[in-house]
Formats: C-alpha cells, sequence, structure tokens
C-alpha cells in the first residue's frame, strides 16, 4: 500500500510542473480585434517559458509572429510563423520578446499588435520539437478568460503552494520508502 501511495505522488510531481503553466486569453472577453489596447492588456502580468497565448479572433484576422522591426513599422518582412483559423494557441517555448501582429490592412497601426516578455522563469517549457512556437489545437472550452479577469487560467500562487505540498509529502514518502526497505 505504502509503495503505491508513493508512486502516486511521485506521478504527480512528474505531471504537475505542466499544470503551473498560465494560459492567457489575449484580449480577454475582447479577443484579437481592432478596438483593443493591447498594451494595457499585457501590464500587470508575467509571461513565463511554458505559458500560451490564446488569440480568439474572426475569420478576417490573423496572427503573424514577427520580429522587432516588423512590429515597430507594422510590416511583414520579416514574419516568424502565420496563423488563421479563429483560434489560435500559441505555447511560449523560449524566453524573450515575443511580437504578433494583424497583416489585415491597417489594423496593425490600429493597434491590433501584441509584443511581451516571456522570461525563462521556474515553470519548464513543454517538450516538443525544434519549432520554438508551434500551433497547438485549443478545445474552446480552454479558451476563456478568467472570470478574475486577468486573462490567466489559474492562480498561480495557489497552485505553487499546491505544489510545494505534494514536493514535501512526496519527499517525505519517499523517506519513509527508503527507511522500510
Amino acid at each position: 500500500m505504502a509503495r503505491t501511495v508513493g508512486l502516486i505522488l511521485v506521478f504527480a510531481m512528474v505531471m504537475m510542473p505542466s499544470c503551473l503553466a498560465t494560459v492567457y486569453t489575449v484580449g480577454d472577453s475582447s479577443g484579437w480585434d481592432t478596438g483593443v489596447d493591447y498594451s494595457t492588456w499585457t501590464s500587470g502580468k508575467t509571461f513565463e517559458v511554458g505559458d500560451s497565448l490564446v488569440f480568439n479572433y474572426q475569420s478576417q484576422h490573423t496572427v503573424e509572429e514577427v520580429t522587432d522591426s516588423d512590429y515597430k513599422t507594422c510590416t511583414l518582412e520579416n514574419s516568424i510563423k502565420s496563423h488563421r483559423g479563429g483560434t489560435t494557441t500559441i505555447p511560449l517555448k523560449t524566453a524573450g520578446t515575443h511580437n504578433y501582429i494583424c497583416s489585415s490592412v491597417g489594423h496593425c497601426s490600429m493597434g491590433m499588435k501584441l509584443s511581451v516578455t516571456v522570461q525563462s522563469g521556474s515553470t519548464a517549457a513543454p517538450s516538443g520539437g525544434s519549432d520554438s512556437n508551434s500551433t497547438v489545437p485549443t478545445p474552446a472550452s480552454t479558451t476563456k478568460p478568467s472570470s478574475t479577469g486577468n486573462g490567466s487560467s489559474h492562480s498561480s500562487s495557489l497552485v505553487a503552494t499546491l505544489w510545494s505540498v505534494i514536493s514535501l509529502v512526496g519527499f517525505c514518502m519517499f523517506l519513509l520508502l527508503k527507511v522500510g526497505s
């Protein structure tokens, strides 16, 4: 019985880091659209490697990942990646600045652009291929903004506390199993 509990706790500790990532719905309930101040939306948020951005948008819009230069000038000279389709989830797999604009004529100059600075943080990046920010299909149920209005899908401090408790219990179980064998 003790071994089973220990194995369950070890499994929980291995799986928990993926739960620490935050899913941000860009623009909250307004989504990815003209007329939204994305600088205000990003203020107060801390983006870390392992987090994701969910863009919800109409068919006339796109999500283009662009260089700093293209972001500043609202051009697509060196587009890194293009996304279409109404809902796009972009995992933030690398630290640094990530810039996004809409390629529809005039939308970027009207403010439909987003720049996020991603910190390396303590959250491990999801494993994947060599593509640093690949698109992941997103079910509609995970793209809703939080009821707190901050655009994150959970309370990071609560999850971090839970993770600490599980880690401590798991470590104690490990010690008990070692002493008992």
